[in-house]
């Protein structure tokens, strides 16, 4: 049987998922990790609080960070999210987010599916500057609140709150205004979820909003050969993030899952590392001797 890239796929998500919580005993405990691999980030969005979290939340890390009194920047985050997303971009979000399969899955309960209006991809670039604001304006004045994992967070409710308060009762008492908001609003995020195709992860996600800005810049892309490239729109009709492929294979939408390579009947769609941005192939009758054909890959033939 072929293994389709879907399946692949699916099979890295799941390996990921299970290397984010290696401790899941600790589900029926109501205790955190909190060994030396809490000191490292996990790549994408999952909590800290998670009782089997094996790694912290680079969200959560980065603005506690700089909410501190002493307003510490956090060269290890920030150095991470940089590296990472340079080299990856938001395959990130397609592979490796604990975050991202669970709302893959929600998706695929039978519910009415629509498309997302294009304006509100652009709310998680806010979130994502006001993130970095808040902090730093709060903290004149006192301790500064992650705001995003105390306000917004769905992962931090889903993985975090409602498994500590199943496990503590004497947690119920601390149950207030904020835990309703929080609950609530985890609760329309992932019936979105099964109506949109990622929903938080393209409206309101400030990791998705950062990998998003360096996928143009990262090396691992999708090339396009435009001489195989026969414009049928496969591509685009497949994409679940409403990217088309053939027009910006650098989109900060695009989660490089493979969906549009699969697709192409003529394999002119390729994954892979690499700083051109489309491929070229040489013409059968080209000799690679002309003055005019400089960076042409039959010229070194």
């Amino acid at each position: 049987m072929k293994i389709t890239q879907n399946i692949r796929r699916k099979c890295i998500q799941i390996a990921a998922f299970g290397l984010s919580n290696l401790h899941a005993g600790n589900f029926l405990t109501g205790k955190l990790y909190t060994g030396k691999w809490k000191y490292f980030c996990n790549p994408g969005l999952h909590c800290y609080s998670c009782p089997a979290a094996t790694t912290a939340c680079p969200i959560g890390a980065l603005q506690t960070v700089m909410g501190s009194v002493k307003f510490d920047f956090s060269f290890y985050v920030v150095g991470f999210l940089l590296a990472i997303g340079v080299v990856l971009g938001r395959f990130i979000c397609g592979f490796l987010c604990p975050f991202g399969l669970i709302q893959e899955l929600f998706h695929k309960i039978p519910l009415k599916k629509l498309r997302l209006p294009k304006w509100m991809k652009y709310i998680k670039y806010a979130i994502l500057a006001v993130m970095l604001l808040y902090p730093v304006v709060v903290t004149n004045y006192g301790l500064g609140d992650p705001a995003f994992c105390k306000y917004i967070c769905p992962s931090g409710t889903l993985t975090g709150a409602v498994p500590l308060l199943l496990a503590d009762e004497a947690l119920h008492t601390a149950m207030g205004p904020m835990f309703i908001w929080k609950a609530s609003l985890l609760v329309i995020i992932l019936v979105c979820c099964m109506m949109i195709y990622r929903f938080f992860c393209r409206v309101l996600c400030p990791l998705g909003a950062i990998y998003g800005l360096l996928n143009r810049y990262s090396f691992y892309r999708l090339k396009i050969d435009e001489d195989k490239c026969i414009h049928c729109g496969k591509c685009k009709k497949v994409c679940l993030m409403d990217v088309d492929p053939t027009q910006t294979p650098d989109s900060p939408e695009c989660i490089r899952c493979g969906a549009c390579a699969q697709a192409c009947p003529t394999g002119a769609i390729r994954m892979g590392f690499g700083i051109r941005k489309k491929e070229k192939s040489p013409s059968a009758s080209c000799t690679g001797s002309c003055a005019s054909c400089k960076g042409c890959p039959s010229k070194d033939k």
